[in-house]
């Protein structure tokens, strides 16, 4: 089974903006009132962008890759209610796209909307319920959110044929931004928060697992933790990773948070993603950090075997943010990038190489052991 992954996806504010159907660009920031004025940033940058583009555009050639790869499941992380409700939450950014312009994530073929994260309930309990009305309406499966706990810590389950069934489970961090206040509790609707990465916190999510599976189901666990800026891999990250893995068998470790890409480990032939990066925004034009090369973003095709759940193949491709569209980066970018997640990833015992096609892949090496 092959799956995609990459890490958030923004689509509200100025990529809603130039979408057909907007929602009110009205902002609560500190430093800009209008969703426009961002838009108006990444133009000073790059160039003119279209209006009302059609769904497809903000993907760019992103949609070659899935063409090419052709993956069995698409996992996003959506970091964008799909609302258009006025009731912000009074926490500095606040994002939003409008109802209309939900079609963008079935132009790419998403399957699986991960929604434990800080930014779902930007616009309180009724931007939640309108969200998850809109991917229902449109055939999109989430995890990690939900009308009550119950909800909110079930899987997202995709039956693949002989492939067997893909399980994702989704969890929200407060290291990442994620209010206590927004858990989801078993009468009130919110995110599958996880308060600590603690071994009783692992534990009690393993046995939620275990309980969950099937033989044969490849298990994604997609988590919302950490900072937006380091390449530093937490030990509790590496810890709480590696737990899952060893108590409940989990195939996938989907890191998120992070605006750039971070180290990759594989642990027992089990893959482990400490954060995906960006995958799309409306950060053009915007200054800072620039050492971390965020406007490189990175799609993840990951080959497990169903029979044992163990990683087959990870293939990344690398492309570049441009006019709040993706385009393929130069060559002198895809060295820089791969040269950047080998050093930081063999700290791990993982390497990443070059591939043809200016694509990018990890080795490692099977006889990796727990405790290594």
């Amino acid at each position: 089974m092959q799956l995609f992954l990459c890490g958030d996806v923004m689509t509200g504010r100025g990529l809603d903006q130039v979408l057909p159907v907007p929602s009110n660009p009205v902002l609560h920031e500190d430093h800009l009132q209008s969703a426009r004025d961002y838009v108006r940033l990444a133009e000073q940058a790059h160039g003119p962008i279209p209006r009302s583009a059609g769904p497809t555009y903000i993907w760019g050639v992103a949609l070659d890759e899935l063409d090419r790869a052709r993956p069995d499941v698409r996992i996003i992380n959506l970091e964008t209610a799909i609302t258009r409700s006025n009731d912000y939450v009074p926490k500095g950014i606040n994002y939003r796209m409008s109802p209309e312009n939900a079609s963008c994530l079935v132009a790419a073929g998403v399957d699986c909307c991960v929604l434990a994260n800080n930014h779902v309930l930007d616009w309180g309990p009724a931007g939640l319920f309108d969200t998850l009305a809109v991917l229902e309406r449109l055939q999109i499966k989430t995890a990690g959110v939900g009308h009550d706990l119950a909800e909110a810590s079930a899987p997202a389950v995709f039956q693949r044929g002989d492939k067997g069934r893909a399980l994702v489970f989704a969890l929200a961090t407060p290291t990442a931004g994620t209010p206590g206040s927004w858990a989801a509790t078993r009468n009130k609707a919110g995110v599958n928060f996880l308060p600590d990465l603690t071994p009783t916190s692992a534990s009690r999510v393993a046995d939620h697992i275990v309980r969950m599976r099937r033989p044969r189901d490849v298990v994604v666990v997609s988590i919302h933790w950490g900072p937006n800026w380091g390449d530093d891999i937490p030990a509790a990250q590496r810890q709480f990773a590696h737990a899952l893995i060893d108590d409940a068998d989990v195939s996938i470790v989907h890191g998120h948070s992070s605006h750039h890409a971070k180290a990759i480990e594989v642990y027992r032939n089990r893959l482990i993603l400490y954060g995906c990066g960006d995958f799309l925004n409306d950060y053009e034009g915007i200054a800072g950090h620039e050492q971390f090369r965020s406007d490189l973003r990175l799609m993840y095709f990951a080959g497990v075997n169903p029979a044992n759940g163990e990683l087959s193949a990870l293939e990344i491709a690398p492309l570049q943010a441009h006019r709040f569209s993706l385009a393929y980066p130069s060559r002198k970018d895809v060295e820089w990038l791969g040269e950047t997640l080998d050093r930081n990833s063999r700290r791990l015992g993982t390497g990443v190489r070059p591939e043809l096609g200016g694509r990018l892949a990890l080795s490692w090496s099977s006889a990796s052991k727990p405790g290594q």
